[in-house]
């Protein structure tokens, strides 16, 4: 009797269902990625923007693999930095470098939705291209979440139900207007942009793979769903499928029926730029409504998940033990600086900048997923052919990114190279740091 009556109480707690597991990851996903990425991938490969994107989702479902692996096998709601510590369990240096890194990609994908949500906010007025006032306003809209998060956890949750179903649906009529009021057709565009290459096109699918970052989320919830070795799968793979889907048919509708100078001249906020033309007013107001309600509900989501998680790594002693004090169970320290951090790279980086640096992080942090898959797959039941051709592909994309950085922006490479190296001394004084405690 007190079995069946447990069995009915831990049936009830796990109230995460598939749906809204795929909510949680797509809430993550379509966080401003394609608001923020359609503007540099137009201004570099033209027509074949959907192409790459499609790429993207592939490099993406690659790099889930070995994430759903580790979930399945340590059922662990702190995720990427769990998964590497118990798997290399005698380096305090692994622990460290991996939480280091992966809050690191936290907080530039903080920076860029906060830069694309000023973007779209004042894309409307006069002073659109006034470059302090962008910064201004996403500071602001920082602030704003920053706040929601510290004061109500529950409130949280509901605003962010209500804003990633709402921007789901926005987006869904802006791909079909756009489709409508085509000004084109790709046969056309085909033959007047034909000039990409292959290798450009791929250097687009790796620059945008931060537009993916968000799958992971689901993993979180770990503790809070039913069946994870069934629903971690079916969440994740659905959850990249569809917004696959979604940034496909917008990029699409948005090439067919926006002159690619609007998209390239504006590509802060290229959706609206050119909606005004098209679509009249009102579907200006409605693509803005969505960036909006996209990038708020990524702010506030990566928030919540990753204030936790670097409460846990700060816990373990590889961050200043102040982010570790949680008040009502709140961690108001680590959200307090994360957001200002990530303020810090709205202050110094353009778009451009904090978009490539969130993917070579998060392209680099899925390699070593990979890796720590790899190393343990006869556990996790792991195909080594897949786990070998994901690291592949990851380490590719990397590569990439990093020729074309050093071929075209020579100066974001030095800034990036240079953040790397601050993250992984500090990662390296912190485990020294723990190792010695633990000597002591």
């Amino acid at each position: 009797m007190n079995n069946h009556k447990h069995n009915i109480h831990r049936k009830r707690n796990k109230a995460l269902g598939v749906p809204e597991l795929i909510a949680i990851a797509l809430g993550g996903m379509v966080g401003g990625g394609i608001f923020t990425i359609l503007g540099i991938s137009v201004s570099m490969i033209g027509v074949f923007t959907p192409l790459a994107i499609v790429l993207g989702g592939m490099i993406a479902s690659l790099a889930a693999y070995s994430y759903i692996k580790l979930a399945i096998y340590y059922k662990d709601e702190g995720a990427t930095y769990s998964f590497y510590k118990k798997t290399f369990p005698g380096s305090h240096f692994a622990a460290s470098l991996i939480g280091w890194w992966v809050v690191f990609g936290y907080i530039s994908t903080l920076a860029l939705y906060s830069y694309t949500f000023a973007s779209y906010a004042i894309s409307g007025f006069n002073v659109s291209d006034s470059e302090w006032l962008r910064k201004l306003v996403a500071g602001l809209i920082l602030l704003t979440f920053t706040l929601i998060n510290i004061w109500s956890v529950k409130g949280m949750g509901k605003l962010e139900d209500l804003m990633v179903y709402t921007k789901l649906v926005i987006l869904v009529v802006i791909s079909f207007v756009l489709i409508n009021n085509s000004q084109t057709t790709l046969p056309v565009l085909l033959h007047d942009n034909n000039n990409a290459s292959f290798l450009s096109i791929l250097i687009v699918a790796s620059i945008t793979f931060v537009a993916y970052e968000g799958f992971q989320l689901v993993i979180n919830a770990v503790n809070e769903m039913e069946e994870p070795e069934k629903n971690i799968p079916k969440a994740i793979y659905s959850a990249i499928f569809l917004a696959v889907l979604i940034y496909f048919v917008i990029s699409l509708g948005a090439i067919l029926a926006i002159p690619f100078d609007d998209i390239v001249n504006n590509k802060e906020y290229a959706l609206a730029a050119g909606a005004d033309k098209i679509l009249g007013h009102w579907g200006t107001d409605l693509v803005i409504a969505g960036a909006l309600l996209a990038t708020s509900s990524a702010i506030s989501g990566t928030i919540f998940g990753a204030s936790r998680q670097v409460a846990v790594i700060a816990k373990d002693g590889y961050f200043p033990a102040i982010l570790s004090v949680r008040k009502n169970q709140i961690p108001i320290y680590a959200i307090l600086a994360m957001s200002g951090l990530a303020f810090c790279l709205v202050l110094i980086g353009s778009l451009e900048l904090i978009l490539e640096f969130g993917s070579i992080t998060f392209l680099l942090v899925s390699l070593l997923m990979a890796y720590a898959n790899y190393t343990i797959r006869n556990l996790t039941d792991s195909s080594s052919v897949l786990t070998i051709i994901a690291f592949l592909a990851l380490m590719t994309g990397t590569i990439l990114i990093i020729y074309y950085e050093i071929s075209f922006k020579l100066n974001q490479i030095f800034f990036i190279v240079g953040l790397y190296i601050l993250l992984t001394l500090l990662s390296w004084l912190y485990s020294t740091g723990k190792s010695r405690q633990q000597d002591n």
